[in-house]
């Protein structure tokens, strides 16, 4: 068990990165004027908020400016940050961060940023954060770099509504964070992680309490860019690669199921992913570039069904909440794992999915305009 002195050091560094947090973007708030304001279109028209008003969007750099602190906290306390791993993580957030900036403000061309996209796959790869899942390293470098990608562009596709994608990040750093705890590595290969995964926590909380509809504040593509590079990192460590992985990137022998890592991994993030997936689907059967931004995800056909805004945030935080518990039983609770155990989450996950996607086929009855 940890010593009662490092309970309450974590316990005490969380709630100060909290308040941290609300300080930092309340001083954002009241400063933006009209420098980092997200309005609800672009130049061509095309829909990229689910608001009407336009807001600041500065929650990102609150993000990352803790993120840093975490990186400090952690040298401070001697823990190990000067490894491959750990700088991978480092520059790769960073790149992710600057990438997003830009954007936010210049809007930048898609392929530009995809490019971008690409680099901070390939930082993580170079550095040895990467899925390890097939005999084929050839495979495994290809799903890694899909994943970073696909998550970069769900957590941005995510951000539609307000507090949907900070709820649902919160519960992929709460689950981290919890397993690194039950696993009982937080005291020896994983404790930056593990900081990082908490001070990232109070980050989002902090912001959640302006975000929250209706919101003051967006994150913007600042935050979620760099929140889909540091949570793909975060997933290909701790659900696709298992615990048992060394933080410091050094290879361990272990044994998990192929089955366990996908839906660990699914489960985690099946969120973003189900909505990607579903308006990538609806929109190239529309004859539609999937990447041009709309009022046609899960969030927004939720709310033509009758929920309130607020209303499909706790919908979003309620299922995150389940996949937490499930993705923990799974790595560490079901020690019994057979066909029947694959059978139960893959009907979970497939069920999710087909109820989330038949709501984008029913009529709409109030959209919004």
């Amino acid at each position: 068990m940890p010593h009662i002195n490092e309970i309450l050091f974590q316990l005490s560094l969380f709630i100060v990165m909290i308040g941290f947090s609300i300080l930092i973007n309340g001083l954002f708030l009241n400063f933006s004027k009209t420098l980092g304001v997200r309005s609800n279109t672009i130049d061509d028209g095309t829909i990229i908020r689910w608001g009407s008003t336009s807001k600041p969007a500065f929650g990102g750099i609150s993000f990352y400016i803790l993120f840093l602190v975490s990186f400090v906290i952690a040298a401070f306390k001697h823990y190990e940050i000067a490894t491959a791993t750990t700088i991978g993580i480092l520059i790769a957030s960073s790149l992710g961060f600057m990438i997003g900036l830009a954007d936010d403000a210049y809007n930048t061309k898609p392929l530009l940023k995809f490019l971008g996209q690409l680099l901070c796959a390939i930082i993580l790869v170079l550095t040895g954060t990467t899925i390890d899942l097939f005999d084929n390293q050839i495979l495994n470098i290809a799903l890694t770099i899909f994943w970073v990608v696909g998550m970069m562009n769900s957590i941005n596709m995510l951000d539609n509504m307000d507090a949907i994608t900070t709820s649902v990040s919160i519960f992929i750093c709460l689950t981290a964070a919890v397993l690194i705890l039950i696993d009982g590595n937080l005291f020896a290969s994983q404790k930056t992680l593990f900081i990082i995964c908490i001070v990232q926590v109070a980050a989002l909380i902090g912001f959640l309490y302006f975000n929250w509809n209706p919101s003051r504040m967006y994150m913007g593509d600042t935050g979620s860019q760099f929140l889909g590079v540091l949570l793909a990192a975060i997933g290909i460590i701790l659900f696709w690669n298992g615990t048992d992985q060394n933080w410091n990137g050094v290879d361990q022998h272990y044994e998990i199921a192929f089955s366990k890592k996908v839906l660990a991994a699914l489960l985690v993030f099946i969120l973003p992913i189900i909505d990607t997936t579903t308006v990538t689907i609806n929109r190239l059967m529309r004859g539609q570039s999937p990447f041009v931004g709309g009022k046609d995800h899960t969030t927004h056909h939720l709310s033509y069904a009758g929920l309130t805004d607020r209303h499909v945030a706790i919908v979003f935080c309620i299922i995150s909440a389940i996949s937490l518990v499930m993705a923990i039983a799974i790595l560490h609770f079901i020690n019994n794992w057979n066909y029947i155990t694959i059978a139960l989450f893959s009907t979970y996950c497939i069920l999710l999915f087909s109820i989330l996607f038949y709501l984008t086929k029913r009529k709409k009855k109030d959209e919004k305009k």
